[in-house]
């Protein structure tokens, strides 16, 4: 099933969907009886912070990148030719860039590249059945988001992608940037029968996945920084944050969020602390973002399905071929304790971090690794 669902997502909002019936709880389905496709609208919620209503209605009036007159979209939107140029300043602001042009109007300087349920269908082809997506125009944290829908006994194999995310979660509470359609950022929800104790080297799984993923799709030589992101050329591409519930032996679910820069707004470069890369440069051409999402999620789901039953060490060769800081003198931060400075020597079988220091190769199970500079 792949869901669309309008405007923004109140997270303390809970939406409702019957699997087979064709119907949601606040829509109703937008083909008949087909109930792989529905159309859902919320009220909009930005947190306490106004985010006109009809934002996303008005880019997609927009999104072929044609000349609409302000009067035109005024009555198509209900609103006056005022909210409409706020609504375009609002477009602005989150990283779009819009034409405007007396006598003809508004538009956007390059077409929209939305996440279509259509599309996205198609890319995913028959492995379609194997996942339960929600596409959002916006919400504050697509991980957030799917843990409750975990709590609520979602199943396997369910996914939130949204178009913008607001406030997106890294590591260590750090916040993940993204501008509108610069970036894909989605969550998918797996099901382990083992504990949250046997899903160690899940991160570096993920990490294995996304990087096929990018190769499937065109884009060569992205390495892996441990434990959990993606650079290219040194330059951070996208990362990966795993929340896991359940903390006894016999079961676990993950939410695995992943956020890749695909078109960066020159906004975000440079309010940016660490040196950072999109697909676009990368490649000179954003791939489309529907097929990056399917592919990304099939690569996912046959990297999930082995690590289900044999854990990281079928991988570990693998994440050590893409390994960024294989060899080079590195140090690792921990909230625990004070930084450890040693060589870099790869990954255990359960992913572990493994570092020749003066005492010998030790192991670490978390903090977060920087090249030593000097």
């Amino acid at each position: 099933m792949i869901t669309v669902l309008n405007n923004y997502v109140n997270p303390l909002s809970q939406v409702v969907l019957f699997p087979g019936s064709g119907y949601a709880a606040f829509g109703q389905c937008l083909h008949g009886r087909n109930p792989s496709i529905q159309r859902v609208s919320i009220a909009a919620f930005n947190g306490g912070a106004a985010m006109h209503a009809n934002t996303f209605d008005l880019l997609r009036l927009l999104s072929d990148a044609s000349f609409r007159s302000g009067e035109a979209l005024a009555c198509e939107l209900g609103v006056s030719r005022a909210g409409v140029s706020s609504m375009v300043q609002e477009l602005e602001r989150l990283g779009l860039s819009v034409s405007r042009l007396r006598g003809q109007g508004y538009r956007l300087a390059d077409p929209y590249d939305w996440l279509d349920p259509t599309a996205l269908k198609a890319q995913l082809g028959a492995h379609a059945r194997q996942f339960r997506v929600e596409l959002l125009d916006a919400c504050a944290s697509t991980n957030t988001l799917l843990l409750e829908r975990a709590r609520g006994g979602a199943p396997s194999g369910s996914v939130m992608a949204c178009e913008l995310q607001t406030a997106g979660r890294g590591r260590r509470g750090n916040n993940w940037r993204s501008g509108l359609g610069g970036s894909l950022t989605f969550s998918l929800l797996w099901r382990f029968a083992q504990g949250a104790a046997g899903l160690s080297g899940l991160s570096l799984a993920a990490g294995v996945a996304v990087a096929r993923a990018l190769a499937t799709t065109g884009v060569a030589g992205v390495q892996l920084k441990w434990p959990n992101d993606l650079l290219h050329a040194g330059r951070k591409l996208g990362g990966i944050l795993i929340e896991v519930q359940g903390d006894g032996r016999d079961s676990s679910a993950a939410v695995i969020g992943i956020g890749l820069n695909v078109r960066l707004h020159p906004s975000l470069h440079d309010a940016m602390t660490q040196a950072v890369t999109d697909l676009a440069s990368i490649s000179g051409e954003a791939p489309q973002r529907n097929r990056l999402l399917a592919a990304t999620l099939i690569e996912l789901a046959q990297v999930l399905e082995q690590f289900a039953g044999q854990g990281f060490a079928p991988l570990r060769r693998e994440w050590m071929a893409r390994h960024a800081h294989q060899g080079k003198t590195v140090t690792l931060s921990s909230r625990e304790g004070k930084p450890v400075t040693g060589r870099a020597a790869g990954v255990a079988e359960d992913g572990a971090l493994l570092l020749e220091t003066a005492r010998g190769v030790e192991r670490f199970a978390s903090g977060e690794l920087s090249l030593r500079t000097g």
